[in-house]
């Protein structure tokens, strides 16, 4: 992406982020006016940022939330206009044709609670693959899906990787015997 005038470059920002952590890491065990002001900030922000996305248009909102910084600053204060699922989806999806690359499948499988299911199949047993998860390969990817996921929607608790072949199954539905046996009469119009 290329910066504007004047603007930081995506290392400058990464740089000033890490010292922000650092930061605030230290202000946590230290109570007082200078924690309130960052927490208060930080709701001025937030709305600001809400309101800057009420005036946008959909293509607008949509171009803000690609932009990586963007996105986590709309994350931050609740007003990302895209679902949690659909940025996780997508983050996958993204991921998906470099698996593939490597002889494996990747594929979303939802939201359950609070955690992302991503189905992952590591390879065939043909082409050195180890068709259900196995070796390193497979953690390195299941650790870059869980790390891609996490990026775009930290709203999450975490990432269940779920092997090809290994779907949870829908229970079955439960129809109650008495409601089977029961014939409706149909009643004459009188």
């Amino acid at each position: 992406m290329a910066e504007a005038a004047g603007r930081l470059t995506d290392r400058e920002v990464e740089a000033r982020l890490a010292r922000l952590d650092e930061a605030l890491a230290g202000l946590e065990h230290t109570p007082g006016p200078a924690l309130e002001a960052v927490r208060l900030l930080t709701e001025v922000y937030g709305e600001a940022l809400g309101r800057v996305l009420d005036g946008a248009d959909e293509r607008l909102g949509a171009r803000l939330a690609g932009d990586e910084l963007v996105g986590h600053l709309m994350v931050l204060h609740g007003v990302h206009p895209q679902p949690l699922a659909e940025r996780a989806q997508r983050a996958v999806e993204r991921l998906a044709p470099a698996v593939r690359e490597r002889g494996g499948d990747l594929a979303w499988a939802g939201v359950e609670g609070e955690v992302a299911r991503v189905r992952l199949d590591s390879g065939s047993g043909s082409g050195g693959g180890c068709g259900g998860g196995c070796g390193g390969g497979s953690a390195d990817i299941a650790a870059a899906v869980r790390e891609a996921v996490l990026a775009v929607a930290p709203e999450l608790t975490g990432v269940e990787i779920v092997p090809a072949g290994e779907e949870r199954r829908a229970a079955p539905a439960f129809v109650p015997l008495s409601t089977i046996k029961r014939r409706s009469v149909p009643q004459e119009a009188g």
